[in-house]
């Protein structure tokens, strides 16, 4: 029986890029969803449902007819947890591209009930979170003990992603979130602390900033023994840095709270990012950096990544993951983030077949 494949919000740039990367390595059938009709589907492999997430009967119908549901339908900063919930209701393996704690919280609490249900539910796929994670954990691995986590991340222009990863930026910036340092939580401001790290080319030196990722509070869970995590985010050209700054620094707080604020900056930052993606390109870098014990001494080990394309990347992430559900190579019921449900092995498996180069050494 041919396996079929439920996207939600599958007509987004993420969501797209992850249905084109489960058709190239799978022979899975799969229906996009969108709140308005589409007309342009023209590959038999893909069907299009009109569909409401607010309209539970209609979503719980579609759900119930599909072997997985892979959940893009961004921001998540305002989802519930309900789609999951109703894949474990329906015994139905589930995939979401979130990228934020609050809606990984509510996620990570539905675990007994999926590990009753039998269902594999993956949270936080894509580039970051995602690949991120397993490149921390391929990382984690090398050491005897493992005591401090660095990620820092780096997209060109838009990403080539659509105006939603715009709304979670300017989302990330409405107030401090805990971060593991030191051995205790500790507030953190967000986009603060700027550091220059040495990506590899075409981005060399950039400058990121603290931001509040799922990462900052799973790492930290996954790998207790580690003592500091660190996440921070950067934007090229790096003028996108200061202005972003100005946004959680200066703008009144009150005003970055409303949502009309953050639709107002998220389609300025998306016609901005439309003009200057001429000559700063869609690309995205990825830089893991694991500080730890290893045959006794202090060591540093490095891993990066480099991609053309953020939106595409992601789609990788993501789809490697449905890839390996489909052909029942991951099978781990529970509710689980990518490090904690992904082996390095299966990792590096699934992006070789994608020609994705992680690129790792000793400091």
């Amino acid at each position: 029986m041919t396996d079929r494949v439920l996207i939600l919000g599958g007509r987004g740039r993420i969501g797209s890029s992850v249905a084109q990367d489960i058709v190239t390595h799978t022979q899975a059938k799969i229906t996009l969803t969108g709140r308005t009709p589409e007309s342009g589907i023209t590959d038999p492999r893909f069907s299009f449902l009109v569909l409401d997430l607010a309209d539970i009967d209609q979503l719980r119908e579609a759900i119930a007819s599909c072997d997985l549901v892979i959940h893009c339908a961004g921001p998540f900063h305002y989802r519930d947890a309900n789609v999951l919930k109703i894949c474990i209701e329906q015994g139905v393996n589930y995939i979401d591209v979130s990228d934020h704690r609050s809606f990984t919280s509510k996620a990570l609490n539905y675990y007994d009930a999926a590990v009753t249900a039998g269902v594999t539910a993956i949270v936080n796929t894509g580039i970051f979170p995602g690949i991120s994670n397993s490149m921390v954990r391929q990382g984690v691995e090398k050491f005897d003990v493992p005591e401090k986590i660095h990620l820092s991340y780096l997209v060109s222009g838009s990403g080539g992603a659509g105006i939603t990863v715009m709304r979670t930026t300017f989302l990330g910036l409405q107030r401090p979130f805990d971060a593991w340092i030191d051995g205790k939580w500790q507030l953190v401001k967000p986009y603060s602390q700027r550091e220059t790290i040495n990506f590899p080319p075409p981005y060399y030196h950039t400058g990121v900033y603290w931001f509040d990722m799922p990462e900052t509070f799973t790492l930290p869970l996954t790998f207790p023994e580690v003592k500091t995590v660190i996440t921070k985010f950067g934007s090229v050209p790096d003028f996108y840095n200061h202005l972003t700054w100005i946004a959680a620094h200066v703008f009144p707080k009150w005003l970055m709270k409303q949502r009309n604020t953050i639709e107002f900056l998220a389609h300025v930052s998306h016609f901005m990012t439309d003009i200057t993606n001429r000559f700063s390109g869609i690309g995205v870098a990825v830089r893991s950096e694991i500080t730890g014990q290893k045959d006794g001494q202090t060591a540093v080990y490095c891993s990066s990544l480099v991609h053309e394309n953020t939106a595409i990347a992601a789609g990788y992430g993501t789809g490697s993951i449905a890839q390996l559900l489909l052909e029942g190579k991951l099978n781990k019921p529970g509710v689980w983030t990518v490090e904690q449900a992904l082996t390095t092995d299966l990792f590096k498996q699934t992006m070789e077949s994608r020609g994705v180069q992680i690129h790792h050494n000793w400091l």
